[in-house]
């Protein structure tokens, strides 16, 4: 492959592009948007992926959500229609008979699931928030972004102390957050009731149950505010890693039914949503993405390949004259053929540089109008240069393979003949 490293090659391939500037450009096209669209999609599925990150960071998603409803089923004695609770009580039951649970978080609410939200006020300002009774494990299923304070802790709860942590729309609605108030230690009244605020919350966009318009208390309190005994709203289960988490949810299920006399076949008994299944459909639609990425940007090189060996037959054809010339002061069929190879490689690489330049450029631009937008669930594009490598080798490797045609073509020139043509 001496033939590379002369001058006159170059300067061959220079002269040959450039009398087919238009020709070579449109040619260009095919590759270079192939790899545009590699590189473009790529970082896009990429972007998605690493947006859903960051709005479920801090967030169980191995978890299931249930709650009680009505029984729709006559069993054990009961009539249909019973309502159904969930209890305290269920908190030492389900870890116990089920292995594969790791923690589970209780809540009682006001204000959320259709429920009325209750009444704040503060210095005589009004409004109404949603109220969550919490234990402190609920952080760590959802974990808040606290920006004064602290949250609940089990000293709270084994108290029953009147602590709160608030949203930030609450905080800027009853102190002035334009002055950096600080909340830490200041009353705010509930139904009546004064709480010492311990925390400040900034909610995520798009992740978790909780807005900037909520608001948490101990759970212990709560059931004393509303007397609600030892009944529970809804459990936040989450099960250990390696767990089957629909497995879990009927397992759940069955012992609740079990404890309560609910039918095994009543499905309305107790309601979930099951956020682990939800999850693994988003991750496997975000992996479908990339893979299609790769698919088009792979065919799309190609076809841009195969343009090049369709314009390399009719320069070759164009250039048969002079490659008759070359053969008859003695250049050897490997030359021809290597040079010939040479012009595809290049038209080749240079076509997915620019098409890969190009795509980076748009990925910056992209993350620079995404960079502060957290409704959008989309972050940090970026690409996998290793994948990248990857399919710039084989976009040259298929230059070469399909650059062979034009190439034996020209081999097959015989000089004579190809002075005689005009």
């Amino acid at each position: 492959m001496n033939i590379i490293f002369k001058i006159d090659t170059w300067q061959e391939i220079y002269h040959s592009l450039r009398n087919n500037k238009l020709r070579t450009f449109l040619t260009m096209i095919g590759v270079g948007w192939g790899m545009f669209l590699f590189v473009a999609l790529l970082g896009a599925a990429k972007g998605m992926e690493n947006g859903f990150d960051k709005i479920f960071s801090g967030f169980a998603t191995n978890s299931i959500f249930l709650w009680a409803q009505n029984t729709t089923i006559p069993y054990d004695g009961f009539a249909k229609g019973r309502k159904m609770n969930l209890h305290l009580s269920d908190l030492e039951m389900l870890p116990r008979k089920i292995q594969e649970i790791d923690y589970i978080s209780p809540q009682n609410s006001r204000g959320n699931f259709g429920s009325p939200g209750e009444s704040f006020s503060r210095n005589g300002k009004k409004a109404t928030y949603t109220l969550t009774g919490d234990y402190p494990i609920g952080n760590k299923i959802s974990q808040k972004k606290l920006i004064y304070g602290r949250y609940i802790n089990d000293a709270d709860v084994t108290g029953s102390k009147n602590v709160i942590v608030i949203g930030e729309e609450i905080y800027k609605n009853f102190f002035d957050a334009k002055k950096n108030e600080n909340p830490l230690g200041k009353l705010v009244n509930v139904k009546g009731i004064f709480f010492h605020v311990i925390g400040v919350f900034r909610a995520k966009q798009g992740g978790g149950p909780e807005n900037d318009q909520s608001a948490y208390i101990p759970l212990s309190t709560f059931t004393k505010m509303y007397n609600d005994g030892d009944k529970v709203g809804f459990f936040a289960i989450v099960s250990k890693p390696d767990a089957d988490l629909s497995i879990v949810e009927e397992k759940v299920k069955s012992e609740l039914k079990q404890k309560y006399h609910v039918s095994p076949e009543d499905t309305n008994a107790f309601g979930s949503f099951n956020l682990g299944k939800e999850f693994k459909k988003l991750t496997g639609f975000l992996t479908g993405m990339q893979l299609l990425t790769i698919i088009v940007g792979t065919l799309t090189i190609l076809a841009g390949v195969i343009a090049i060996s369709n314009i390399l037959l009719i320069t070759v054809k164009e250039r048969t004259k002079e490659i008759g010339i070359r053969r008859a002061l003695g250049a050897k069929p490997a030359e021809v053929r290597n040079q010939i190879l040479l012009e595809s490689v290049v038209i080749t690489l240079v076509s997915g540089l620019l098409g890969f330049i190009i795509g980076i450029f748009l990925l910056m631009v992209l993350n620079i109008l995404t960079k502060d937008q957290d409704k959008f669930p989309f972050y940090n594009p970026t690409v996998n240069y290793l994948e990248v490598f990857a399919a710039m080798s084989v976009m040259v490797i298929l230059g070469l393979i399909i650059g062979m045609i034009p190439a034996q073509r020209a081999v097959r020139i015989r000089p004579i003949e190809a002075l005689r043509s005009e």
